[in-house]
């Protein structure tokens, strides 16, 4: 998995997505999100703000080098599209990390020493190198498939030669 810097500009506090994206019409978008995440047959709730999401991003990687089975990343994405929570708080990233079953000591020192800061620095100049812009993003050899797809196109995507 690669870590891409979704508004990495975003504050610790957040933002509305009325300041993500001023002078929009948000119901269009809010309800296209709802429609694709149930095609998924995932959950979503109503999301009013962004948060900065780079230390669940580090804290995701040092759950993967612990264990590549964790249920964190389920975890982070109900926290943030489900529950509304922000992701950039320590504390909420901490009873993430115990909820998933992780140490919460370990996880509060790996998050303040910023341990996993430069991997996902790499990942983010990764996702830059394969020209990234969007969340999900999905690669294929040379190819690359952004934005959440049905089964079929993946399928195609993954199936179809390439040159």
């Amino acid at each position: 998995m690669i870590y891409f810097p979704l508004h990495p500009e975003t504050p610790e506090g957040g933002i509305t997505l009325e300041e993500l994206f001023p002078g929009r019409n948000l119901n269009p978008m809010k309800e296209n999100m709802k429609r694709l995440m149930r095609e998924a047959g995932l959950e979503y709730g109503e999301r009013s703000h962004t948060f900065n999401s780079r230390l669940a991003q580090e804290l995701g990687k040092w759950a993967d080098s612990q264990d590549e089975k964790s249920e964190i990343h389920d975890l982070i994405y109900r926290a943030y599209f489900v529950e509304g929570k922000n992701i950039s708080d320590m504390d909420e990233l901490l009873k993430i990390a115990e909820t998933a079953g992780f140490d919460r000591t370990s996880a509060k020192e790996i998050l303040e020493k910023r341990s996993f800061k430069l991997i996902v620095d790499e990942d983010w100049k990764k996702s830059r190198e394969l020209g990234i812009t969007g969340v999900p993003t999905f690669q294929h050899k040379q190819h690359l498939l952004v934005g959440c797809q049905p089964y079929e196109i993946l399928e195609h995507f993954v199936n179809t030669p390439t040159k």
